[in-house]
């Protein structure tokens, strides 16, 4: 009896040791016999919060004793120590927001890089191709369209499908954003609004406020509508009606932004940008270029800088300071049409272009410079990585040299950029095509 009881307890052990280890992602019976003591004491040891804050996701038991013992915190003070013993200037909050910054822009302007392929608006029964044209990403995830009847959410980190959403009465959309709770579209003649968590539209606006719509950006509560005819509507999204209309440009209005200070910035056809302030209800200015007329494709606005970038139909990429209204740099850094500039929201180092050359460029925000060219090598066999119900393939980042000839490069390795959007050491292109991708960068090895 005794003997049984004892290997009955000894399995339980075994098991549980087993389970132990496997806890801690095979750090086996070693790391498991160590006592709290003992890993605090190694935890406390390393210099670097990313390698701190991978041991702290390894098991919950690793997570508790950082946690516990305030290593993290402690880092921190290490590293910037309180001047003459009084507190830090800067909060632990911002010096991670800083860390995780740092490391953004190092991965984009030196570090490799992964692309993730997949199909992502498949043919439909009649054998018509849909295309996704437009890309946004937020908070961990992308949303495609505009060239079919359906939005698609995803995950920026798996790729994975998360939802779908209906476009009402067959109509098209041409715009769309969202946020962490809600997705608002733009057809010709409608704004949409969708929760995240439902596929069909909740919301509708009526058709009589404005016409040919072109662009939109929204800030709650309000959303703005770029017009064919130069106008932008002022939309609350709350009471449905229609607050204000600024006469931007006499030539349509190409694309819009909205800044934290309630101004909306409207391209246009010409080649400049409009500047309308919300609180006076009065246009303030116009952004110009020196190479006008073309007409400005995409716009971005940086609110920590207060730079306004832009990409052009002649392939210039622009920036001006809105505070002064003055242009600092505007380099033609591709042979054709930009249609997409992004940077990563609090990022003043890196913007994203894209355009008809299907070459992905990171320039310089603050000197106009490219930084690095990139393409997907597509001729290289594909290595499947699908873990759900549609096939994820990961492909090869090829380095352009600056300089290079664009057009000696095969077409095959750089469709058109229709669109592009810039998350956390990510990059997330649509093409016109059916497919999706999405490319991941990591920090250069010392």
């Amino acid at each position: 009896m005794e003997a049984s009881s004892s290997r009955g307890w000894s399995g339980s052990a075994a098991r549980k040791r087993r389970r132990g280890a496997g806890a801690c992602s095979g750090s086996g019976s070693m790391a498991q016999s160590l006592n709290d003591d003992i890993l605090r004491s190694v935890f406390s040891r390393l210099d670097d919060h990313f390698d701190l804050a991978r041991c702290a996701a390894v098991c919950s038991s690793w997570n508790r004793i950082i946690v516990t013992a305030n290593l993290m915190r402690e880092l921190y003070y290490k590293r910037n120590p309180p001047a003459g013993g009084s507190s830090s200037n800067i909060s632990v909050k911002s010096y991670f927001e800083a860390l995780a910054m740092d490391e953004h822009t190092s991965s984009l302007y030196s570090g490799p890089a992964d692309a993730y392929q997949w199909i992502g608006h498949p043919m439909s029964f009649f054998f018509f191709c849909f295309r996704a044209t437009l890309c946004r990403m937020r908070g961990g995830s992308i949303l495609t369209g505009v060239g079919d009847k359906f939005l698609r959410l995803w995950s920026a980190e798996t790729c994975k499908f998360m939802n779908e959403y209906n476009v009402p009465n067959a109509k098209t959309l041409v715009d769309f954003n969202f946020d962490e709770n809600k997705i608002v579209g733009l057809t010709n003649s409608q704004i949409c609004i969708w929760r995240r968590s439902e596929p069909i539209s909740i919301f509708q606006s009526g058709g009589a406020s404005f016409n040919h719509g072109l662009c939109m950006s929204f800030a709650d509560p309000e959303v703005v509508i770029g017009c064919e005819d130069g106008r932008a509507f002022v939309y609350d999204m709350y009471s449905r009606s229609c607050s204000s209309i600024y006469r931007l440009h006499s030539s349509p209005v190409t694309c819009l932004t909205i800044t934290d200070d309630q101004l909306i910035l409207g391209g246009s056809t010409f080649g400049n940008v409009a500047i309308a302030d919300q609180t006076s209800g009065q246009k303030l200015g116009v952004l110009k270029s020196a190479y006008a007329p073309l007409a400005i494709r995409s716009l971005s606005f940086n609110t920590n800088s207060h730079m306004v970038f832009a990409g052009s139909s002649a392939g210039y990429a622009h920036c001006w300071d809105l505070r002064t209204l003055k242009p600092l740099w505007e380099p033609r850094v591709s042979p054709n049409v930009i249609y997409s500039v992004h940077h990563l929201p609090g990022d003043t180092a890196t913007l994203a272009v894209g355009g008809i050359d299907g070459v992905l460029r990171l320039i310089c925000q603050r000197t106009g410079d490219i930084i690095r060219s990139i393409i997907v090598d597509t001729v290289c066999p594909a290595e499947s990585t699908s873990r759900s119900r549609h096939q994820i393939e990961k492909k090869r980042v090829r380095e352009v040299a600056l300089g290079a000839q664009v057009d000696n490069i095969s077409t095959r390795l750089r469709p058109q950029i229709t669109s592009l959007s810039v998350g956390m050491k990510k990059i997330v292109t649509t093409h016109g095509e059916n497919y999706i991708r999405v490319l991941k960068f990591r920090p250069k090895k010392s």
